[in-house]
């Protein structure tokens, strides 16, 4: 009996409370803030446009870049201009007399003959085989022909041949002076008929190799590909000989 009492308690006590109101949530103020406009109280610098220097750069002739703007002749466009007004003034007294028409073609082709024969000695060209196809062939101490390495006396031969500033035959010898190096170090077998690619094949050493390309180029360039060599250049290319010989055993 007891535990019904007990029982039924609980009951009642459990849906009174379920059965109470929930109570409502309290409304929150919100304070409303007024916008302000916030005023830029900083200094501000103002630039300006330096006018001398606007005018210095639009005086200066480097920056004008209209088509139509005058440039001032060269000396030697100068000299040119002087000179054809010159002749042409000769020409003009001479127009009244006979035949003044044809001395006048005649003296234009002897002056233009004498400046081009003029500036070709200024530049030092050798008229002797201007017109011939085959270039002139160097007076050489061994056959070239043979070219057998054995017998040629390499330093002897270059020295005679940079006294003569013939630098293509003074390249080719250090060429065949290199081939006699590498036979000489037994890297090569050397033979008459051997191509410049068989001795390249003919190198294991990665080093030698890439070394002794480049030396063949610089020959085949010269040689073949008639590579234009002074004294400047033929140095350069010695020292690449010279560099390479260090790489031989």
């Amino acid at each position: 009996m007891c535990k019904r009492l007990i029982f039924l308690l609980f009951v009642l006590f459990f849906f009174s409370t379920a059965a109470a109101p929930t109570p409502a949530p309290k409304k929150v103020a919100v304070k409303v803030v007024p916008k302000t406009l916030l005023v830029d109280s900083s200094n501000i610098n103002y630039r300006h446009f330096d006018k001398h220097a606007v005018d210095k750069y639009t005086d200066d002739p480097a920056f004008n870049y209209y088509k139509n703007a005058k440039v001032q002749p060269s000396l030697w466009e100068r000299f040119w201009n002087w000179f054809w007004e010159l002749i042409a003034k000769l020409f003009s007294k001479g127009e009244g007399a006979g035949g003044g028409s044809v001395l006048k073609y005649v003296l234009i082709a002897a002056t233009v003959a004498g400046v081009i024969f003029l500036l070709i000695k200024l530049i030092g060209a050798d008229l002797s085989n201007i017109f011939s196809r085959e270039p002139k062939q160097a007076a050489l101490s061994y056959n070239e022909s043979l070219e057998n390495i054995h017998e040629i006396n390499f330093d002897e031969e270059i020295e005679a041949a940079l006294a003569q500033r013939n630098y293509k035959l003074a390249v080719r010898l250090l060429y065949l002076a290199s081939l006699k190096q590498l036979n000489d170090a037994h890297l090569i077998n050397w033979q008459i008929d051997k191509t410049n690619k068989a001795y390249l094949d003919e190198l294991n050493n990665a080093d030698q190799r890439q070394s002794f390309t480049v030396l063949t180029r610089q020959f085949e360039y010269v040689w073949y590909g008639n590579f234009p060599v002074d004294g400047h250049s033929f140095q350069n290319i010695r020292t690449l000989f010279i560099d390479f010989k260090k790489l031989l055993p």
